[in-house]
């Protein structure tokens, strides 16, 4: 790859990012991809490349929009804490209080903390669900209402994959006096005021051209990637019985992920996984929340809530779904002994499958944020994005005098 396929910008004492990204071409596979980096609430560093389609040998533009997967679920969950910030919701009321069809099935205690934290036992939903159920929030909101636990919320934690971002969009509809989704509620209240572009539900009007296509991974190559992978966690995936299974294949949709190249998948809300945008976006909205939320008016006590270590529930932190040890708190994965990121358990934000991170880092009014088209199958730290993190650490580091 030759460097004049990569472009963008790194600010003096970040040019070790752009080696770095120009390395992931030369050396890790890197198809297309872009990074982008806030410092104390400027931009360092806003890097893009290769080719947005691989097949049409077509480049990766400045413009270029990409789907994320569960990076998604960080900028959804920024909508859940401006709700807390505007005084819409408490994190300690019990879910059924704003939303009492929700009491359904032994779930009448549960908490929009332990929702959002992946401890109310609902990462599968058992209700084979179809395109049109995406298309009427009440249909949708009747059948995740109506889902049985797999274990007492709090007890124990495991990864709400697919089904976080519909609890949490039927939660903002249901607090939002304008009764909007979490889409519309994301782009009027955050994306609108912090100049974004990022889609939950990407809009007609938005020409194909823009949007980078994706090469996925396949499930059955788990068991040839177990050096990359969780061992316990591959096993599952290809068993189709198993909970961890059922977590990521429903809708049937990601039984192939080269269905998330269709426009049909990605033009619906799916708040945990379809968010298409600008990763510069990303970063920006991280950047909000690592440096004081004062344009979105976040509240000290919203913040104070994210960034405290993650409560581990009794059960311990090994997840139910993923089959390893993580932490979250209020929808966003908290650093841990195998999952570590920013400079302290103060840092949060989420990885996404196939190797895309965003997270914020408010010890060092840091945010960032990457993603590319060829998916690999690192659940955290793909050797690409890893890369350009730890990059961007040593140059804050130098910057500032420390020791790397």
């Amino acid at each position: 790859m030759k460097m004049e396929n990569i472009k963008g910008t790194v600010a003096p004492g970040f040019e070790r990012v752009a080696e770095a990204f120009q390395a992931n071409f030369a050396r890790r596979g890197e198809i297309g991809a872009a990074c982008c980096a806030y410092y104390r609430g400027q931009k360092v560093v806003d890097l893009w490349g290769g080719l947005r389609d691989h097949k049409r040998k077509l480049p990766w533009e400045e413009d270029t929009l990409i789907l994320v997967f569960s990076t998604t679920k960080g900028i959804a969950s920024m909508s859940i804490a401006l709700a807390h910030s505007m005084g819409l919701l408490d994190f300690d009321e019990r879910v059924s209080h704003y939303w009492p069809e929700f009491a359904q099935n032994g779930k009448e205690k549960i908490t929009v903390r332990q929702l959002i934290s992946h401890q109310a036992g609902l990462p599968v939903i058992d209700q084979k669900l179809k395109y049109e159920d995406f298309q009427d929030p009440e249909r949708l909101a009747g059948i995740i209402a109506a889902q049985k636990p797999l274990w007492e919320a709090g007890t124990r934690h495991g990864y709400h994959g697919i089904s976080l971002g519909w609890y949490e969009s039927e939660l903002i509809r249901r607090v939002d006096p304008k009764q909007r989704r979490i889409g519309a509620f994301f782009a009027d209240e955050i994306a609108a005021k912090l100049d974004l572009e990022f889609y939950i539900g990407l809009p007609a009007e938005i020409p194909d051209s823009r949007i980078a296509q994706l090469k996925p991974l396949k499930i059955w190559k788990m068991l040839f990637n177990m050096d990359k992978l969780p061992r316990e966690f591959a096993m599952q995936m290809i068993r189709p019985w198993t909970q961890t299974a059922k977590t990521f294949s429903n809708p049937a949709v990601f039984r192939n992920l080269h269905n998330l190249n269709l426009r049909k998948w990605q033009n619906f809300e799916l708040p945990a996984a379809n968010g298409v945008g600008l990763v510069r976006s990303i970063a920006k909205a991280y950047s909000e929340f690592a440096t004081g939320g004062k344009v979105l008016g976040l509240k000290d006590e919203t913040l104070a809530a994210l960034y405290p270590p993650a409560q581990i529930p009794p059960a311990g932190a090994k997840d139910e779904i993923l089959r390893f040890d993580t932490a979250f708190s209020l929808g966003y994965c908290k650093p841990a002994p195998g999952m570590q990121f920013g400079s302290s358990t103060n840092a949060f934000g989420t990885p996404g499958a196939g190797g895309s991170f965003a997270f914020a880092d408010p010890d060092k009014e840091l945010s960032f944020a990457y993603a590319m088209n060829r998916m690999g199958y690192y659940l955290i730290d793909d050797p690409r994005e890893k890369a350009l993190r730890d990059a961007v650490y040593e140059s804050v580091s130098q910057l500032v005098g420390e020791v790397v």
